[in-house]
């Protein structure tokens, strides 16, 4: 029997290991055919962060990753730059034998991906609308760049906060990629002069001042591309433009865990704890 290669893209798993599991086994994944994409924070607030890296990391090139907050947190925090928080859940992982390895894999791994097949471009948060593709994935590539080098942790200490939120002419190397990494890891809502705003994690509403970032207008790529993301549970996978593939639905908070098959164009669903059945959207 012939197997039709899948492409299955996965929102925040956050530790839902065993609702990853479930998922997969539903949409019958063959790592020798089929790829995952991930689009980032695969650790954090979930019950089996270790777990999780375990198995993306095993799938070799079966897996297409993009970094998180979260996973770029994790560099910090293993580090002893940064406090661990307790909700995050991450004592297993950051006791575990192999973490070194696993931080070698993550830092490898980038901001952006991009799926030529089904004309899709991968993030965590999202792209900036004053951004085209070809600046997008120059500028995600710089950061890869940096997280590659031995001084990486460097860059990683300083780029907290929520400056610069807009890309400045005159910011520094360091400034351009925290820049970057804003944009690509943390962005929901834009001012109406396009610049990030970051404490609003609301969904939209007639009554929102901001814009999110697939509204605002012109958007120099979903006119032309699919883009798929995560981070913004509270949209539970609704947005306003049809290119804008929301796909993070809150199963670390009790909500479900999300799978868009591209050659279905279908998201199928579990709910946290996995005792619902898998159903479809």
């Amino acid at each position: 029997m012939t197997h039709t290669a899948k492409n299955l893209f996965v929102g925040d798993i956050q530790g839902c290991f065993h609702e990853l599991q479930l998922l997969l086994q539903h949409l019958d994944f063959d790592p020798h055919h089929d790829t995952l994409w991930v689009c980032g924070d695969m650790i954090s607030r979930g019950p089996d962060s270790l777990a999780t890296l375990r198995y993306i990391k095993a799938l070799g090139r079966s897996a297409k990753v993009v970094l998180g907050n979260h996973d770029l947190h994790l560099f910090c925090v293993a580090a002893g730059l940064k406090r661990g928080s307790p909700k995050d859940r991450q004592q297993q992982l950051l006791a575990a034998d192999d973490l070194p390895e696993l931080i070698d894999w993550l830092r490898q791994q980038p901001l952006l991906q991009h799926c030529p097949q089904h004309n899709v471009v991968m993030t965590h948060a999202g792209i900036p609308p004053q951004w085209d593709l070809a600046t997008a994935t120059a500028r995600a590539q710089q950061v890869q760049q940096i997280l590659r080098g031995d001084n990486y942790l460097d860059f990683c200490q300083q780029m907290y906060g929520h400056k610069p939120d807009h890309d400045r002419s005159d910011a520094n190397a360091y400034q351009r990629a925290t820049y970057t990494v804003n944009a690509l890891t943390r962005m929901r809502y834009l001012t109406v002069d396009g610049h990030l705003e970051f404490d609003d994690k609301t969904p939209p509403s007639a009554d929102s001042v901001h814009v999110p970032w697939f509204a605002f207008t012109p958007h120099q790529v979903l006119p032309h591309c699919r883009v798929v993301f995560g981070h913004w549970a509270s949209l539970q996978g609704r947005t306003s433009h049809p290119n804008a593939i929301a796909l993070d639905t809150g199963c670390c908070w009790g909500g479900q865990l999300c799978i868009w098959h591209a050659e279905a164009d279908t998201r199928y669903l579990i709910d946290a704890g996995g005792q619902q059945p898998v159903y479809s959207l």
